[in-house]
């Protein structure tokens, strides 16, 4: 009986040497050590790419933000409104839209296409982009204007969605539309070594290059 409370008290013994060694390796050393290695190696990348104009961080290169001023360009449709959110006097937050803000998101609204509310919000989309885009035909509108992305906070569009607004932003912000043009294209970006992704422009940097441009910012 003694010999069986010893053996037991043993593996248990070594249970915990192996659980508590393996937490303070894999839970503390480890996350230390690439924590320590990215901020030397990639230090921009490891504080999150943040974009900074005039002594202010404006926000992060890989996170877009929702932009509804005319003379800016527009972000793609998200769920979560890039977590964009306004504060009342009382301090409850709000979305740009008005809706109850519920706090820091990602994700999508996960539509199935025969969804009702998909097609509801999608119409939507539609009638407020032409409203602000008169030009424009219903069917020109590229595709990524009107779909969400999976995170919800994708900071790309297609050059397509960029050249379509084009027109709008240079008439709200008295820039002229080849001006615009070069904006964009200082912040297009091509396929991974040419082969991975798609050409994309960063909403982001476009803006803060128009809202300098135009001198307010």
């Amino acid at each position: 009986m003694k010999e069986s409370v010893k053996h037991l008290l043993h593996g248990t013994r070594q249970a915990v040497l192996v659980t508590v060694v393996l937490m303070l390796i894999c839970g503390l050393l480890f996350p230390c050590l690439l924590t320590g290695l990215s901020a030397l190696i990639f230090p921009d990348q490891a504080g999150g790419s943040l974009i900074t104009v005039n002594g202010q961080t404006v926000g992060a290169k890989h996170v877009g933000q929702e932009f509804t001023e005319d003379y800016y360009m527009w972000s793609r449709p998200s769920a979560y409104h890039y977590n964009v959110y306004t504060e009342d006097e009382n301090g409850n937050q709000y979305y740009n839209d008005g809706t109850e803000f519920p706090g820091i998101g990602s994700g999508s609204n996960n539509y199935a296409p025969s969804n009702p509310a998909l097609t509801e919000r999608v119409e939507a989309d539609i009638e407020a982009f032409l409203e602000k885009n008169p030009d424009v035909k219903r069917e020109d509108i590229p595709t990524d204007l009107l779909t969400a992305s999976g995170s919800g906070l994708d900071p790309h569009i297609t050059p397509e969605s960029a050249e379509v607004q084009v027109p709008r932003i240079a008439k709200a912000s008295g820039l002229s539309e080849d001006e615009v043009r070069q904006i964009v294209e200082n912040h297009t970006q091509g396929k991974v070594w040419g082969i991975f992704g798609e050409d994309r422009v960063n909403v982001l940097e476009v803006n803060i290059e128009i809202a300098q441009s135009m001198g307010i910012l």
